[in-house]
């Protein structure tokens, strides 16, 4: 059997090649993983914590004061508005748009207020429903515009129309249904559905930038959980500190005790040599008395 190294089938250079760069690769890549540093949850002493009238911290979020929120009033309009316009320009039976756009609508409004009132508790789910909300104003902003397209219809702010700027700068400076509503029978389905568009788009650039605020703060502080353990390291720290400083208290007591005690045995060592110097001094006057009587019965003898 011929064992030259000559006829054994070699490993093509190529193939070799590949295997060694692959291995590399994989080296490297694992080097790599060993050496990615996994983020770290956020520190629980450095979430701000509500607290109550007496200190104790809360695990509870600070409330939001949603009704006064541009983008909840506007969403209100939204679905009064909507409610309006279904009426006026669409068929009340055989139409499931009616029912979608009111739905859509009143999804928006439903979830930020459901979103604010949970976010106490939850950061996740205020997000969740926020998220809901956001997707169901696109919803309702589509067959919106889908109502143009289907009736041939523009939309202002897309052809340049001259009453655009008009139309944007009201929406914008009024959030509150009253301001809208002397308008619903007035206005052309034109009118209103682009009035609609414009509080849609409004809607959902307030939204998108709240959301990305909440999303940073849901990274800096964490949900429910981080605060939930926040609230108990600071409550046992506030422990330790009120333990320390009677623990203080009680070691300047008892310093105060000693220095009293010593006080008073000094006092009582005084006490007893006056008492003993007393002793001695009516032990003298006894004596002294006694003599004047030996002297006065001697001079009466005589």
């Amino acid at each position: 059997m011929n064992n030259n190294k000559e006829n054994q089938p070699q490993t093509p250079r190529e193939t070799r090649d590949l295997r060694d760069t692959r291995d590399t690769w994989e080296t490297r890549d694992l080097r790599n993983t060993r050496n990615t540093q996994v983020p770290q949850s956020p520190h629980p002493k450095n979430i701000p914590l509500s607290r109550y009238s007496d200190g104790t911290p809360s695990v509870m979020r600070k409330s939001t004061v949603y009704k006064e929120l541009h983008f909840f009033r506007k969403s209100d309009v939204l679905v009064q508005l909507t409610k309006a316009f279904c009426h006026r320009f669409l068929p009340h039976y055989g139409d499931r748009t009616v029912d979608q756009m009111i739905q859509a609508a009143r999804s928006i409004k439903q979830n930020i207020a459901e979103g604010f009132t949970d976010g106490q508790t939850s950061f996740e789910t205020e997000i969740k429903l926020l998220g809901i909300a956001k997707g169901s104003n696109q919803e309702l902003l589509e067959d919106y515009q889908d109502y143009l397209k289907q009736h041939n219809l523009p939309e202002w702010a897309k052809t340049n129309n001259p009453r655009y700027d008009d139309m944007r700068t009201f929406c914008r400076d009024h959030s509150d249904e009253i301001h809208y509503r002397p308008y619903f029978d007035r206005w052309t389905d034109e009118e209103m559905v682009n009035v609609a568009i414009c509080l849609c788009h409004m809607v959902d650039k307030a939204m998108t930038s709240f959301l990305a605020k909440r999303d940073r703060e849901f990274v800096e502080e964490g949900g429910i959980r981080e605060r939930m353990t926040a609230a108990r390291l600071d409550m046992r720290a506030t422990q330790k500190q009120i333990i320390a400083q009677q623990e203080q208290e009680i070691a300047t007591l008892k310093a105060q005790n000693n220095s009293l005690t010593a006080q008073i045995n000094s006092q009582r060592a005084q006490i007893n040599s006056l008492t003993a110097q007393i002793s001695s001094l009516t032990a003298q006057i006894s004596s002294l008395q006694h003599k004047l009587s030996l002297q006065d019965s001697q001079q009466n003898n005589e």
